[in-house]
């Protein structure tokens, strides 16, 4: 397998490159919206329908395991007929399953609803990045995939006070109800402006290059070769690590060192914004360097260390921003380089089957975290949840020189 980057017109202006990228924005600023839509409202749900926060679990169980099978089936889809129309058809049906959430008053029809909401939520991820690779400019594609996992974090970033703000003012179920017209709007806005997000499904793109149709490898082994598998493997542990802080930083510190909540969700935001701001910087970054994997393993040595001496020593409020900052800036430049990575490694017309199979990763950390790291405070144990991060952060590090490693002797062979 030969991994040559998809071919893109390098000559498309600023102008161009910006509103495609604005637009795939706005569909992954929802995306992850959408993904942290319901955890800050638990408290209330959990009087509400009067269950077990394990039940409520089961809404994020469901929609990262709906979105993990539907990421494989969208890659295949988008390199067979494009993804466009699969872009706006899976913002449009992730709007309108929220939508029917806020109208709906029974707990078994919300764990329905979040499982349609995990199936849409599965097209971002092959068809945002076929997008930006077939219409962005070559010399703008480090900066692009930044931006574009810039604004998906900057949804997750702006939930909870959104939410908390609309149930405060017109109840929970009108504000999550609110908040699925919204993405129902962004899909028609797409509609209306996005005659510039263009992709050419890969099938079309061999036959215009005069390739024999059983010239290149079939799409199984394409997703089963070493290289690719590793970066499935990347994706995976960067998203337990990534579920461990997101998730239970603000729990561990309380129970671990006493740390008030409201001193410990300062620790988490600075963190997150930590985190966006890092993205940005990752994408020029990797827009300068060939070598993405130096850099990322980089950001994981030093992240791995700061969560090592978060978990061992009570630190100043101060010093405890300080250092989730710099952890998140680094966690954040990791990003772009992430995704040149495996493009780096993708044969050409494979791009949407790729990413969608690599992305599954996300919804396998997505499901074990909140078991293992859960676990792991309720025996007690609210310091190895920090050493756990760490030696998931210090085995990524691997994986990344792997994947070149591998890429190297596939083609070499």
């Amino acid at each position: 397998m030969t991994a040559i980057s998809p071919a893109v017109d390098d000559s498309g202006s600023f102008r161009d490159d910006a509103k495609v990228i604005s637009l795939i924005g706005v569909a992954h600023f929802f995306s992850h919206f959408y993904i942290l839509l319901l955890p800050p409202l638990f408290p209330i749900l959990k009087d509400f329908f009067g269950v077990s926060y394990v039940e409520l679990g089961l809404f994020v169980m469901a929609f990262s395991g709906a979105t993990g099978v539907s990421q494989i089936v969208c890659g295949y889809l988008v390199d067979r007929i494009g993804a466009k129309g699969i872009l706006i058809g899976g913002l449009a049906l992730e709007g309108l399953a929220f939508l029917l959430i806020g109208l709906t008053g029974s707990y078994w029809a919300i764990l329905g609803l979040m499982v349609v909401a995990g199936i849409a939520n599965g097209v971002y991820h092959p068809a945002d990045y076929a997008i930006l690779s077939a219409s962005v400019s070559e010399r703008r594609m480090g900066r692009a995939f930044s931006l574009h996992t810039f604004t998906g974090f900057f949804g997750g970033a702006v939930v909870p006070g959104t939410i908390i703000l609309l149930a405060s003012q017109l109840g929970w179920a009108a504000g999550v109800a609110l908040c699925g017209a919204a993405g129902i709007a962004a899909a028609a806005a797409l509609l209306v402006f996005g005659r510039s997000l263009k992709h050419e499904p890969g099938a079309d793109k061999r036959r215009k290059a005069g390739a024999k149709a059983d010239a290149g490898p079939t799409p199984t082994s394409v997703l089963l070769s070493p290289p690719i598998l590793m970066c499935l493997v990347f994706f995976t542990l960067l998203a337990l690590s990534q579920g461990g802080i997101n998730q239970f930083l603000v729990s561990a510190l309380n129970a671990l060192y006493g740390t008030p909540v409201e001193e410990a969700t300062v620790a988490l935001t600075s963190y997150l914004f930590g985190t966006a701001g890092g993205i940005l910087i990752g994408g020029q970054i990797a827009d300068r360097t060939r070598h993405h994997n130096r850099v990322a393993a980089t950001c994981f040595l030093f992240t791995a260390a700061a969560v090592l001496v978060v978990g061992s020593v009570a630190l100043p409020l101060w010093l405890l921003v300080a250092l989730m900052v710099g952890q998140g800036v680094a966690q954040g430049i990791i990003m772009p380089s992430r995704d040149m990575l495996v493009r780096s490694v993708t044969p050409p017309g494979a791009m949407g089957k790729v990413f969608g199979f690599v992305s599954t990763g996300f919804s396998i950390g997505g499901i074990v975290s909140p078991l293992l790291f859960g676990f792991l405070l309720d025996q007690g144990r609210p310091s190895v949840v920090f050493y756990v991060v760490a030696a998931f952060m210090a085995v990524s590090l691997v994986t990344v020189f792997t994947a070149v490693g591998e890429r190297r002797r596939v083609e070499a062979a």
